[in-house]
């Protein structure tokens, strides 16, 4: 859907747009055999698995059942919270640079993630560029995720403002084609360096 007006406000993705995050970051350390690791990822530790944290289910809780499936891993499995923070390698410097300049112009920026509730304060905390967001919607205390349109109905709300007035950004195509039906303006987040031009194709910057 193509948005009726310019964007004058931004809603970020927070995960691989403004800070990296990749659970392989940290098994890479506990897993000295690539094929250990690669199995691991791919059978027990996995991104559907680890989604319902997102939606609000405590660490705790989710690492339980899953180490009861796979009593074998469930010292590994217990990482993914004890050390979920090994798991982010730092900030995505042109991110924070752009994040910073339309600060600088007074532009209203929000956050849109799928995080746990209970990782949210820490990641915030890895980036300034934070700061600068008035409101954040974290799905694990929504308990809804991207793509769902109940998560971007909520932002909608959070933020006051209509699709047509936010350019949201993700790395992910599925959540950005999720919002591309709502009638925002998005753009798919895959080379940090383009990010500036875009930004300043949508008169933004």
């Amino acid at each position: 859907m193509t948005p009726v007006r310019p964007p004058r406000a931004l809603l970020w993705d927070v995960g691989n747009v403004i800070v990296r995050w990749n659970p392989r970051t940290l098994y890479a350390k506990i897993f000295k055999e690539p094929a250990d690791l690669d199995r691991f990822l791919s059978h027990v530790g996995t991104l559907d698995w680890h989604a319902a944290t997102d939606r609000g289910v405590s660490f705790a809780d989710n690492i339980a059942a899953r180490s009861a499936q796979y009593p074998h891993h469930a010292e590994h499995l217990a990482a993914w919270w004890s050390r979920w923070d090994e798991m982010f390698s730092g900030p995505i410097p042109e991110t924070e640079s752009v994040i910073e300049d339309l600060a600088g112009r007074g532009v209203p920026q929000f956050g849109l993630t799928n995080m746990s509730h209970e990782t949210w304060d820490g990641v915030r905390a890895m980036s300034p560029a934070f700061r600068h967001f008035r409101d954040t919607v974290v799905s694990g205390h929504e308990r809804v995720i991207k793509p769902e349109a109940r998560i971007y109905e909520i932002a909608l709300q959070r933020t006051g403002l209509e699709p047509a007035d936010l350019l949201f950004v993700d790395d992910s195509l599925a959540n950005i084609e999720a919002a591309d039906v709502l009638g925002f303006h998005v753009h798919h987040f895959t080379d940090p360096s383009a990010l500036r031009r875009v930004i300043q194709r949508h008169g933004l910057l």
